[in-house]
């Protein structure tokens, strides 16, 4: 394998930074201008605060929708304190039911400290098992031209 050096001003352009957990959903990314993709990181996800040109960009992660999922999101939170989330939300949640699977196991902390407050609401509601028995949707699962719309707001 060969690695060349980046220019220094390679990424000087980029804006937006997207994190998505999964590979497919990173894969299926339409080109968005000054954006890039990271993808499959998963609790190793905070690493990407120690490239400052990420720190500077507008930084959105879209997981899967479970407790792991919440949980790289506040672990990533950890090192960019300005990301966002996407179709992490009771309401997407709902919207796709039919497509739940089951999570085994839950991650095990009962809070997370860096969600907001309607993050933490989705993290103890699938805890306590409000809408059904370790439910969990997957991100992949999302109708990609739904969910593009929501991720280029």
């Amino acid at each position: 394998m060969t690695f060349r050096r980046v220019p220094k001003n390679w990424l000087v352009s980029v804006s937006r930074v997207y994190i998505v957990e999964n590979v497919q959903t990173g894969l299926a990314f339409e080109d968005y201008p000054g954006s890039v993709v990271f993808m499959g990181l998963g609790y190793g996800v905070g690493t990407l605060g120690r490239l400052p040109w990420v720190m500077r960009a507008r930084c959105t992660y879209w997981g899967d929708l479970d407790t792991h999922g919440l949980a790289i999101l506040s672990r990533a939170r950890a090192q960019l304190p300005h990301l966002e989330s996407v179709l992490m939300d009771e309401d997407t949640l709902l919207r796709y039911r039919e497509l739940w699977v089951s999570e085994n196991p839950q991650y095990g902390a009962t809070e997370l400290p860096l969600l907001t407050p309607e993050e933490q609401a989705v993290y103890r509601g699938l805890k306590e098992q409000r809408w059904g028995v370790n439910i969990r949707l997957e991100q992949e699962r999302i109708d990609l031209s739904y969910a593009w719309n929501v991720l280029v707001r």
